[in-house]
């Protein structure tokens, strides 16, 4: 399975809109909505490279500050789904 590795900024918020998001019961950030912004993208073809690759790029100054973050996302083919687990065997 490929992964992608994504450093982004983090949003800065108020505490009202951290009040507001509280009181009605929706997300402060919601990345299908609104995604933060992107610094940098990189490809891996499987977990253990995506990690290695994720650890690395977590050592720059601006996300070890706080004020970016590293995010490892799977990549599943459109086609394929992945299968729930059943009931177990009687």
């Amino acid at each position: 399975m490929r992964f992608l590795i994504v450093r982004t900024d983090i949003r800065a918020v108020v505490d009202t809109d951290i009040t507001a998001a509280w009181a009605g019961g929706h997300r402060l950030r919601d990345e299908t909505t609104r995604p933060e912004p992107r610094r940098q993208v990189v490809h891996a073809e499987d977990r253990d490279a995506a990690l290695h690759l994720a650890r690395a790029i977590a050592t720059v100054g601006a996300v070890r500050s706080g004020k970016q973050r590293v995010k490892v996302l799977p990549l599943d083919d459109p086609g394929h789904r992945r299968a729930r687990p059943g009931p177990p065997d009687t």
